[in-house]
């Protein structure tokens, strides 16, 4: 493998097509302001390199990039590559990851608006994330101790794995289907209407109008906090440990909680029965 270090690059597609090289605290920067610097390149390790120009991997195959720093104007960084490790850098443009397959992240930083379009098998681990419409038509995600805050996050996923995490966003899991959540905290408005196959376990539900229009959707042992007008015409079986502010029209299934501040039936289409303990107001 060919060792580049210390060099910087600034001209259109600086090194295209490159096989088997290894750059070392390198730069992608200058007035020549050139594009694609990898692109159609295979087998290319990247090590605190600092990237401040557009489309720097497109179609490669086998990159591993570490400690590296890819700016507000290194835009679309990722896109068409696979067998790709990020670890302990910065993805700080818009559209960062996109079209790609095999990908490990791990202790990344990441402030992208459409992140992860139409990705698949991506393991993301102890990472921080600000997107909009983040992770949006991608599959088979594994996600573990990421902390996200944004809007529209995982619409139309599908057959994917959440466990420890924390996500602040609107709109959650719209449309996902066959995903599970665990042990995490998802606080937001509207979370995963019109979702098929979703189970949350052990999680904290925060905010208005949850899980509503759902298919087969399940809560095992979860917390729901401030959630008011929940359940709306979906399919649910669901075991609640906490005081759910409402509940409106549950369609089908069982709803087990200990109290629920309001409890809405006046759709005679919606059959779900909600189990409340004695000496709740409502039941």
């Amino acid at each position: 493998m060919k060792t580049i270090v210390n060099k910087t690059f600034d001209m259109e597609r600086a090194l295209y097509g490159s096989q088997g090289i290894a750059l070392r605290n390198c730069s992608f920067d200058g007035p020549t302001d050139g594009e694609s610097a990898l692109k159609e390149s295979r087998n290319i390790q990247v090590q605190d390199c600092f990237f401040n120009l557009r489309y720097p991997f497109w179609h490669d195959r086998g990159l591993k990039i570490t400690g590296s720093q890819m700016t507000e104007l290194c835009r679309a960084a990722l896109w068409y590559s696979e067998d790709i490790e990020i670890t302990d850098s910065k993805l700080h443009g818009i559209k960062a990851l996109r079209e790609c397959g095999r990908v490990n992240m791990r202790g990344c930083d990441v402030i992208s608006p459409e992140f992860g379009w139409s990705v698949r098998d991506v393991r993301m681990k102890d990472c921080r994330v600000e997107s909009e419409y983040f992770m949006m038509r991608s599959d088979h995600l594994r996600f573990d101790h990421v902390s996200m805050k944004g809007k529209y996050s995982f619409q139309y996923i599908e057959d994917s794995v959440f466990e420890n995490c924390d996500f602040d966003t609107k709109d959650a899991f719209w449309h996902a289907k066959n995903v599970v959540v665990r042990n995490s905290t998802i606080k937001g408005e509207y979370l995963a209407w019109y979702c098929e196959n979703v189970t949350f376990e052990n999680c904290r539900i925060i905010g208005t109008q949850p899980l509503c229009y759902c298919k087969n959707l399940k809560l095992i042992n979860c917390e729901m906090i401030d959630t008011d007008l929940a359940f709306e015409r979906s399919e649910v079986e669901a075991t609640v440990t906490t005081k759910v502010v409402s509940i409106k029209n549950p369609l089908s299934g069982h709803i087990y909680v200990p109290c629920a501040g309001e409890v809405i039936q006046d759709d005679e289409a919606c059959h779900g029965e909600i189990l409340m303990e004695m000496g709740c107001c409502c039941a």
